[in-house]
């Protein structure tokens, strides 16, 4: 789960992480109210759930109300990556000596929460990444004792090289740490943090993401979501017992069992197409979860083709193939639809779609090459 910048700003102040002031509006009328409020200058920043707001012009700074009105008019409304801007934050606008990178991540290789921080902030880490990893300073933190003081202050030393800097920074560290960890987050950033000419060293830009398997037992983070419509289609699947993850391409993917739909998906990129899709209709999969399912194929705009790769082991290939017969009575569609059993009553299913005209392979890399296919004509 994503949260905007506002909201990650506002757990920030909640765990004494030095933020500027902000005003959160919805309409060039409250923008204009705000920047006379403040009365000084201020940036007017998009509110939306995707990176590189600066690039597409949703970010703009602003040393007059005129200007902030004029900002304001030409943020909200816009499209940036497909998001429309219905928000946007009106904030203390700040003198930066400095900018650094400073996020806390779950590193699945050392088991461990990461914390990363770099002299290179304001610019996506993945950049440096690539271009300069040398300037990237990684700690993994031991979940027995978590970050201690000392271990912050070290990092925060290789950062700064001023003592009296870094017990500022080595603090914003542990009070990061801190909120991470309480509340079930996989991604919690600050860049850039800054250092202002007064020596001040403050959070300007914020982002967290939180465990979706978490969010039980968080329920003020829930109540902070806002779903786009990605997400909302993800999670009328789930209240379906279905995993689905929408993605880019137009070869709609059915199967059953994570790694199954990883490795068709590896299939279809080999054979030279895009999936459209994870789907993942389960261990044990009834005809209804199956006719749900291929209602949410169907119903993406992006699908040309659709593949179902079903292996039974505890799911029954004949359960199956109910339920696409089922389905495929309720839902009209010219979109072609390839199928593939093998495994438990692979052999009752293939009977029962023989009834129908749904073309069936007997192995995935055919399957794969046949949805391309038919997606192409």
């Amino acid at each position: 789960m994503k949260i905007h910048e506002y909201q990650a700003r506002q757990l920030f102040r909640e765990y004494h992480i030095p933020v500027p002031e902000d005003v959160l509006c919805y309409s060039v009328s409250e923008v204009e109210k705000a920047a006379r409020d403040m009365n000084r200058m201020v940036v007017i920043k998009a509110q939306v759930l995707v990176g590189g707001r600066g690039k597409a012009g949703g970010v703009k700074l602003a040393k007059t109300v005129e200007e902030a009105t004029s900002a304001a008019k030409q943020i909200l409304g816009m499209d940036i990556k497909g998001f429309k801007v219905e928000k946007v934050l009106v904030a203390d606008a700040v003198n930066i000596t400095k900018e650094f990178y400073v996020g806390l991540i779950n590193d699945r290789n050392t088991k461990t929460v990461t914390l990363m921080v770099s002299s290179e902030g304001g610019v996506e880490i993945e950049e440096v990444a690539k271009t300069s990893p040398e300037k990237i300073i990684k700690f993994h933190i031991n979940p027995l004792t978590g970050l201690l003081d000392y271990q912050a202050r070290d990092i925060a030393l290789q950062l700064f090289g001023d003592i009296k800097l870094a017990q500022k920074a080595a603090s914003i560290f542990t009070k990061l740490y801190k909120l991470y960890i309480d509340t079930d987050a996989t991604i919690a950033e600050i860049n850039p943090m800054v250092l202002t000419p007064d020596n001040e060293i403050l959070a300007i830009d914020g982002k967290m993401n939180f465990d979706d398997n978490a969010l039980y037992r968080q329920p003020k983070i829930l109540a902070m979501r806002e779903p786009d419509e990605d997400e909302l289609l993800e999670i009328d699947a789930h209240s379906k017992g279905l995993s689905y993850i929408r993605l880019d391409g137009n070869i709609g993917c059915m199967v059953n069992g994570a790694g199954l739909a990883m490795a068709t998906m590896d299939m279809i990129k080999l054979y030279g197409g895009e999936p459209a899709n994870f789907l993942d209709i389960g261990g044990s999969s009834s005809p209804q979860k199956v006719i749900d399912a291929m209602n949410i194929l169907l119903n993406d705009k992006n699908v040309k083709a659709v593949m179902i790769n079903i292996f039974g082991g505890i799911t029954r290939c004949d359960d199956v193939a109910k339920g696409l017969i089922e389905a495929m009575k309720v839902i009209s569609t010219n979109i072609p639809i390839v199928v593939r059993l093998s495994g438990t009553n692979a052999a009752e299913g293939l009977a029962l779609l023989k009834q129908t005209n749904l073309p069936t392979v007997s192995s995935m890399s055919e399957a794969a090459q046949k949805a391309i296919e038919l997606s192409r004509l």
